[in-house]
């Protein structure tokens, strides 16, 4: 099975590389094209644009950063737009707003092309290990012809009926993770202050209630002051401000939410926007040392 995928970033690349590894024939196009050189190195194609990408495969993929993005490759010169058509399929992996998508599908169903949208919930490694969760909706004869890659690049897929129900689904579980990593951040330094040695806080965590890999995964690297980036801070942002939204559209309070995207704010303020998003736990030291 041949595949364009679109958008060379963390995932992007990852996923990318992975469905090469799995057998896939893959076209491959970033807006930096050097980018695409250690996919080519493995067997990958290029495509000088997104245009060319989709005129030559049946199935193309995009993996980018937020909806101006997403709309961007799809509508602005040699992109999607000018070469989608009847028999192609394209499957925007972003994570992006529910009106992001649906102007998207609009664009590609009004040139007789078939779409989905699918964001994915994990970060760097079940990217490269093919454990992403994938929560797609739109058109199901293209999901259906898509779980041949689907089922390398996952663990789990979704199908969630229209297009923006993937994307809302996306919006509230990543709403969630990062009102949960406030929390953990927030527990981490009250430990430390308090006296109490936050490594025995994650060891208690892990055999409790709340148990998560999160916690467990993120925590040792938080008090090592460890942020490489598996999932960027200014993504993590990106998708709280989204989901703040989400919940005016449907007139839900979400003070807890709220409050953590003045966390990741701030963070991004400090520069750390590039960082993964647990470097929302130096927003706490900065407090400790103006203390």
């Amino acid at each position: 099975m041949e595949v364009g995928f679109l958008g060379l970033g963390i995932m992007g690349k990852a996923m990318s590389m992975n469905l090469l590894m799995n057998g896939f024939k893959v076209t491959v196009w970033n807006r930096t094209l050097s980018k695409c050189n250690e996919l080519v190195a493995h067997g990958a194609s290029i495509g000088k644009t997104p245009a060319e990408v989709i005129n030559k495969c049946k199935i193309t993929i995009a993996m980018l950063s937020d909806p101006a993005a997403a709309l961007w490759v799809v509508l602005d010169k040699d992109g999607v737009l000018e070469q989608i058509c009847g028999g192609k399929g394209y499957i925007d992996m972003s994570t992006v707003d529910p009106e992001t998508s649906c102007r998207i599908n609009e664009a590609i169903t009004s040139k007789g092309g078939q779409f989905l949208e699918a964001p994915v919930s994990g970060s760097k490694q079940p990217a490269e290990t093919g454990q992403l969760v994938i929560l797609a909706a739109g058109d199901k004869a293209l999901y259906e012809a898509a779980m041949p890659a689907f089922d390398i690049l996952g663990k789990k897929s979704f199908f969630l009926g229209q297009v923006g129900n993937g994307a809302k689904m996306k919006l509230v579980v990543n709403m969630i993770m990062g009102s949960m990593m406030n929390a953990f951040s927030e527990g981490l330094t009250l430990a430390d202050r308090s006296g109490l040695n936050p490594r025995d806080l994650l060891d208690v965590l892990d055999l409790g209630a709340i148990a998560n890999p999160m916690f467990k995964g993120k925590g040792p690297a938080m008090l090592q002051n460890n942020y490489s980036p598996a999932f960027p801070l200014k993504h993590q942002q990106k998708d709280m401000r989204l989901a703040l939204a989400l919940g005016d559209e449907n007139s839900v309070p979400m003070p807890v939410a709220a409050a953590s995207n003045e966390a990741f704010k701030k963070a991004r303020s400090m520069g750390l926007g590039d960082m993964d998003f647990s470097a929302v736990f130096e927003t706490l030291k900065v407090l400790k040392h103006s203390s």
